[in-house]
């Protein structure tokens, strides 16, 4: 296992997950990292393939997303998915392989992670919030004394719910539709 921590002292993280390639999401993804005065870009894995149960998202185009997220290089905490594989770390400037991360904000111990392997039934001890993708289901759920968010995801939405991402801001989790950028659940993480 691959694990990797990050302290930070900033408090605002544009979250996503699941961007399977789809050059539009990766580049509406980017407008909101560069326009909302975001610390980190948090990124929970299948970032450039579909996969072989996914159709092609609108605005396929991995080159394309392989451009857009490169930009954001220095921004970017991203956690290895099901889809990555080894050539993926040979085209992306930034690590993707890591199955996990911690990163600590707010007094919180935050563990990012894609959810194919770690999820709420298998969990680390000792963490306060739980990111992950995996389902392309948007959810917020405390369970266990633990804050478990997924942001959905931003290219092929499940579940009859919008493509979608997150926002961590001082401590207090939000998802958010991509298309209209109205808010679809909310949660703090004091509690």
């Amino acid at each position: 296992m691959i694990v990797f921590a990050v302290i930070i002292a900033a408090m605002k993280f544009l979250i996503a997950s699941d961007i399977h390639g789809s050059a539009e999401a990766a580049g509406k993804i980017a407008e909101l990292y560069r326009n909302g005065s975001y610390d980190k870009l948090l990124l929970l894995g299948d970032l450039l393939y579909h996969g072989p149960r996914n159709d092609l998202p609108s605005g396929y185009d991995p080159k394309r997303t392989i451009a857009i997220l490169s930009e954001l290089r220095n921004e970017i905490i991203a956690v290895r998915g099901n889809c990555e594989a080894e050539v993926d770390q040979m085209v992306l400037p930034f690590p993707v392989l890591s199955e996990s991360a911690v990163v600590f904000a707010d007094d919180k111990t935050i563990f990012l992670t894609h959810g194919h392997i770690w999820n709420e039934e298998r969990h680390p001890e000792g963490i306060d919030v739980f990111l992950s993708g995996h389902t392309h289901i948007p959810v917020i759920r405390e369970r266990d004394g633990i804050l478990f968010f997924n942001p959905g995801s931003v290219s092929i939405p499940k579940g009859g719910f919008d493509a979608s991402y997150g926002e961590w801001i001082d401590g207090s989790l939000r998802i958010l539709s991509l298309s209209s950028r109205q808010m679809m659940m909310e949660a703090g993480t004091q509690a």
